[in-house]
């Protein structure tokens, strides 16, 4: 079982230039280490809008190869304050592929391993599957000096047998960096239901799972061509039973910090040992039934 320690989430708006984004990421990593961060989880495709609003090739410039700029200079400062960071970025592969991608830094600058986004949407405001190949691994834990990291990516949020395969495979916390809003034609009223629904099917998934879990996500409104989502921020930290230990505002960029608490794992699994009464002989038609609609 891992020790505990501090989590903190950078969540900001997608304001300005890449590089002047990136600057106010890498003091939100400084002021989160201030706070005693050990480990900082950044929102998904950090460093630029959400250009995946709108369909269009010029975007393809953004992307970058891992080692790259990004992720030398995230680890260079991993290994400066050593901590662990988990950012994301678009990737471009030696093969050319293209990918939605998270990486996990070590503290000692290293990079611990990365995941590219499995699920990737196509629908209104989420054009994903014009940039994004879904990536071919497997759900695995990512190994840490903080302990096994579940990494997954936004649209993974919604699916509860990917959070299910990372806990099985020994991930001890699932982290999900996002990026989510709301369409401008989206009817006001439904729009606290949007983001209940985004809080609460993740805390179930630390419930079902028995795992503490965190999602960073965006602020502001950003229109790419004639479309306009307003991100609805709220990252927050949940623990093992699903109670939120921190939750961030709607609008406002912030670094949001909580202690990731493993003293009663064995107490919670114990009281609640979901996954050991599994039945998976009775769950083959999951791989055989499409689902859709």
């Amino acid at each position: 079982m891992p020790s505990n320690f501090n989590l903190a989430l950078v969540q900001q708006a997608a304001e300005g230039t890449p590089e002047e984004i990136f600057a106010r990421t890498l003091a939100g990593i400084r002021h989160a280490k201030n706070q005693h961060a050990q480990l900082v989880l950044l929102q998904e495709l950090h460093k630029t809008p959400y250009f995946c609003q709108t369909k269009d090739d010029a975007y393809f410039k953004l992307a970058e190869t891992i080692p790259g700029p990004t992720t030398q200079a995230l680890s260079q400062l991993a290994e400066e304050l050593k901590i662990v960071i988990v950012c994301s970025l678009f990737e471009k592969t030696k093969d050319g592929q293209y990918h939605n991608t998270a990486v996990v830094l070590e503290k000692d600058g290293s990079i611990a391993g990365t995941y590219r986004k499995k699920h990737i949407p196509d629908d209104p405001g989420y054009h994903e599957t014009h940039y994004f190949t879904s990536g071919a691994e497997d759900f695995k834990p990512i190994k840490t000096s903080l302990g096994n990291i579940g990494l997954l990516i936004c649209w993974d949020q919604w699916f509860p047998e990917a959070a299910r395969i990372m806990a099985l495979k020994g991930a001890d916390i699932l982290l999900y960096p996002t990026a989510i809003g709301w369409d401008k034609e989206d009817p006001e009223a439904f729009h606290h239901l949007e983001c209940d629904a985004w809080v609460t099917v993740q805390r179930g998934h630390a419930v079902a799972n028995c795992i503490p879990l965190a999602a960073c996500n965006r602020i502001g409104t950003e229109t790419q061509a004639t479309k306009t989502t307003t991100y609805w921020g709220n990252s927050f930290i949940a623990g093992m039973q699903g109670e939120i230990l921190a939750q961030a505002s709607q609008d406002k960029a912030e670094v949001l910090l909580a202690t990731i608490d493993f003293s009663q794992k064995d107490f919670i699994a114990q009281r609640y040992p979901l996954l050991r009464h599994r039945l998976p002989e009775a769950y083959g038609d999951l791989a055989k039934i499409t689902g859709e609609f």
